[in-house]
């Protein structure tokens, strides 16, 4: 990204807006909204053919939004103190002074970056309030939700496009400037709803969480890994491919590998979920140690038929009454049956084949990691093949996996851990991103092993907890897993540092 100049000309109107157009009416209804605040002193078209004619705009010729060349563009023609972007080709109809209520905050507060939350807008024009979360110092995934309008500071923005200036991103151009600016100054959300938009991604959350191991998006993914790595690196939070050996010897384990299944409710799925670990072949021993979090339908009954007529299954019932899935794992890791690793199964997955944990144990005797990740095969309830099809998790290098773990929002599956690493850790007592705070901090200290081929079958039914969410709660999700960036990003820091 080549570094621009700003414009010297003082502007009469602070807002320099940036509007998308490929052609649509609904344009002009959005122009007509920027121009009521009475602040925005020019407003650019950004179309991918220099033919967009709508009265008292110009147009910029761009390949994407998101590019290198179309920010270089933006922050040359920014003329006021603040450029406003809207970021999708869809329609924006501001609330009463919402213009002017953003500016008011990005000039008072100083800030490099506002945002605000907004309304999504049905087909019927019904109003739908969409909040959006906090942004925090572990909000550097690529796909955090800013909503469609950003309004940047412009000398802020100018710096930070200097800072970047070289790579040529066709994808990461705006994911670059959006962390460089936070890496001088306060970015903000608005928690108000100044505007409406229709939401162009109507996919249920479940659908869309998947989109970054997409083969089809990986020349997207390669830029955004470039970009992260960058991030962390100037912040003091990248780490270097050093890793701390194990000795995989240590102490005396009644047997080699443990599963563990955390369950509550299951009684659909948990008998397949455990046949398939009884017929896993291998030439060492194994067990299943079952937590069974006080369910109330038929899986207790179930999994004491399992445990009277098999020793190596293993039942548990926990004292407590206030464990979510990961405290359930804590009771798991710290049974004194518990073997030398410790192999991840939820209660309504399967094992894909016999010699699923056969292979899991063979990567941590060959490699010495303190955890393996497989890769998994998404299927319906009836085990047919569902779209993404295999989540293998490819983007993961033996270098840079650890650094590129804080962009993206998950590891895979299954997930295997040595145990006495684990003990020492623990899992958070939550019952979402449990595993992938645990898969952070070992990476932090540890390389991780990987399996590209597929060993496990996710079911994605009505049952799974993150199937189809709801706004507010895929934030509480999201924030979790930022707030868990945020704690590993000053870990990283302070082991940098010496500290």
């Amino acid at each position: 990204m080549s570094a621009a100049t700003l414009s010297t000309t003082t502007a009469t109107k602070p807002i320099t807006a940036f509007v998308p157009y490929s052609g649509n009416e609904f344009t002009r209804h959005t122009i007509e909204h920027l121009r009521r605040s009475g602040l925005v002193n020019k407003i650019y078209l950004l179309a991918v053919v220099a033919e967009a004619d709508l009265a008292g705009c110009e147009t910029l010729e761009v390949d994407a939004v998101t590019s290198s060349r179309t920010i270089d563009l933006m922050i040359k023609h920014a003329a006021g103190s603040h450029a406003l972007l809207v970021t999708q080709n869809t329609p924006i109809e501001f609330v009463e002074h919402g213009v002017e209520r953003m500016h008011q905050v990005a000039e008072t507060t100083g800030a490099g970056l506002v945002y605000s939350d907004y309304f999504d807008i049905d087909k019927k024009q019904k109003r739908t309030p969409h909040p959006v979360n906090d942004y925090q110092l572990g909000s550097i995934r690529d796909d955090f939700n800013f909503g469609s309008v950003l309004l940047f500071d412009a000398n802020n923005a100018k710096t930070a496009d200097a800072e970047i200036a070289g790579p040529d991103y066709k994808f990461a151009g705006l994911y670059a400037l959006r962390l460089a600016v936070s890496r001088r100054t306060q970015v903000l959300r608005i928690a108000e709803f100044l505007y409406s938009k229709i939401e162009i991604d109507t996919r249920k959350s479940g659908e869309k969480q998947f989109d970054y191991v997409d083969p089809r998006n990986r020349a997207v993914q390669i830029e955004m890994e470039q970009v992260a790595t960058d991030h962390l690196k100037r912040i003091g939070a990248y780490l270097r491919p050093d890793f701390k050996p194990l000795n995989m010897e240590d102490g005396h384990w009644e047997v080699e590998a443990s599963v563990i299944i955390p369950v509550k409710n299951r009684e659909k799925t948990i008998a397949e979920a455990v046949d398939s670990v009884l017929k896993q072949k291998c030439d060492f021993k194994f067990n299943i140690i079952i937590v069974d979090n006080h369910s109330s339908d038929g899986t207790t009954r179930i999994l004491r038929d399992y445990a009277k007529k098999d020793p190596r299954v293993i039942h548990v019932i926990p004292e407590r009454t206030d464990l979510g899935i990961g405290g359930c794992w804590n009771e798991g890791i710290h049974h004194l049956q518990c073997g030398r690793f410790a192999v991840q199964l939820d209660s309504d997955d399967l094992y894909s084949d016999e010699s699923t944990l056969r292979r899991v144990v063979e990567v941590f005797r060959k490699e010495k990691v303190a955890m393996v990740i497989g890769s998994y095969k998404m299927t319906n309830y009836q085990l047919q093949d569902i779209p993404p099809g295999v989540i293998d998790h490819k983007e993961w290098t033996p270098d840079n996996g650890r650094n590129n773990a804080l962009r993206i929002n998950g590891l895979g599956a299954p997930r295997a851990f040595y145990t006495p690493v684990l003990r020492k850790l623990n899992v958070p007592n939550v019952s979402y991103g449990e595993d992938y705070a645990v898969g952070l901090a070992i990476s932090r200290d540890h390389q991780i092993g990987r399996i590209y081929e597929p060993v496990y079958l996710c079911r994605r039914w009505e049952g799974n907890t993150d199937a189809d969410l709801d706004i507010v709660k895929h934030n509480t999700f999201n924030a979790y897993k930022d707030k868990l960036r945020t704690f590993e990003i000053l870990a990283r820091q302070r082991k940098n540092s010496g500290k």
